[in-house]
C-alpha cells in the first residue's frame, strides 16, 4: 500500500484481540467537494503554492487559523478535516501525500487519527506554531521535513524581539519547536517514528498492518537509511508477515541505527526479532551468492 492510499482512507477499525489485525477496509466518506464557506476570498489565500510563499505568509491570528480549517472541514461534521479536506489541504499547499511531511503536520498537531484532524487539535497547534496561512504551513513542514528526514543543517535562532508583535513580523511562523527540536534531532525523530506507530495503530490492537507498516518505513526509514530498501524487498519476496508490532517497530529503527548495509554491526546474539533475523539471513544468502 501506498502512504498517499494509507493517509486518504480511514485507518481506525473495530478493536481485535488475535495477534493479527483484522482487514482495513476503505471507508467510503465521501465530502461535499466544495469548501463550506461564504467568502471564496479565504480558501484562495489559503490554497496559494510554496513558490510564491514569501507573498503569503500572512500573519497568524486565531481568525485566519479558523477560516484555514473551515476551508478544508467536512461539510457533515464541520469540527473535523476529514481523509479528503485532508488530501485537498496538502494538495493546494503542495504538500505530497508520498512523502513524511503529513505524518509531521499529524506528529505536530498531536492528531489522533491518520488523515483527520479536529478542530481543536488544529487550533491549538496552529496557535502554538503561530501558523494561519497554507504558505506558512507549508513552510514548516518543509523545514522539519528537512531537518528530521533530510538530515539538513538547521539555522541559528535569531534572537527573539521583545514585543510580540515584531517577533510574528521576523519569523514566518513560531519556530521555537523546531529549534528545540534541532538541539536533539535523534531523540526528535524518535518521537515522531513512535508516534506515527501509534497513529496507524487501530484501536486496542497490539500491530499494524504489514501493509501499513512498510508503507511507513518506507517514509520514515528508506530516505535516511539504504538498507531498509532491502528489507522491503526482502518482505515483499518473503510475503508470509501479516503485522508489525511495537517492539518490532522499535527495533528497527535501532537496527537502522547500528547495522551498516554490509551487515557490520550485527550482533547475531543479540534480541533481534524474528523477522529482522530472517532478513539477514536472506541477506547473508544474497551476500554469498555474490
Amino acid at each position: 500500500m501506498r502512504l498517499a492510499s494509507l493517509l486518504c482512507c480511514t485507518t481506525r477499525t473495530a478493536s481485535h484481540s488475535g495477534d493479527e489485525p483484522p482487514p482495513r477496509p476503505i471507508a467510503n466518506e465521501n465530502a461535499s467537494s466544495g469548501a463550506s464557506i461564504d467568502s471564496a476570498s479565504v480558501k484562495a489565500k489559503s490554497t496559494k503554492s510554496t513558490s510564491s510563499a514569501n507573498a503569503d505568509l500572512e500573519p497568524y491570528t486565531p481568525a485566519r487559523a479558523t477560516a484555514l480549517f473551515t476551508a478544508y472541514a467536512d461539510p457533515e461534521d464541520p469540527s473535523t478535516i476529514g481523509p479528503e479536506g485532508f488530501e485537498r489541504l496538502c494538495n493546494d499547499a503542495d504538500i505530497p501525500l508520498e512523502g513524511a511531511k503529513p505524518l509531521i503536520l499529524a506528529w505536530l498537531l498531536k492528531a489522533a487519527e491518520m488523515a483527520k484532524i479536529s478542530k481543536a487539535e488544529w487550533e491549538t497547534g496552529m496557535a502554538e506554531l503561530q501558523i494561519g496561512s497554507s504558505a506558512a504551513l507549508a513552510l514548516a513542514l518543509s523545514d522539519f521535513d528537512d531537518l528530521l528526514l533530510a538530515n539538513k543543517a538547521a539555522p541559528k535562532p535569531t534572537h527573539a524581539s521583545p514585543t510580540k508583535a515584531k517577533k510574528a513580523a521576523s519569523e514566518p511562523y513560531n519556530r521555537s519547536r523546531y529549534h528545540e527540536a534541532a538541539k536533539d534531532r535523534r531523540k526528535t525523530f524518535g518521537e515522531l517514528y513512535v508516534f506515527c506507530f501509534n497513529l496507524a495503530k487501530p484501536p486496542q490492537a497490539r500491530l499494524i498492518d504489514i501493509e501499513t507498516g512498510t508503507a511507513l518505513w518506507s517514509v520514515l526509514l528508506a530516505p535516511q537509511y539504504p538498507i531498509v530498501d532491502e528489507i522491503l524487498a526482502f518482505i515483499a519476496e518473503k510475503g508470509t508477515y501479516k503485522g508489525v508490532n511495537k517492539d518490532l517497530w522499535q527495533m528497527m529503527l535501532e537496527f537502522c541505527r547500528t547495522v551498516k548495509p554490509t551487515l557490520e554491526g550485527y550482533d547475531a546474539d543479540g534480541a533481534w526479532p524474528t523477522m529482522i533475523d530472517e532478513f539477514v539471513a536472506w541477506k547473508k544468502e544474497k551476500l554469498g551468492a555474490a
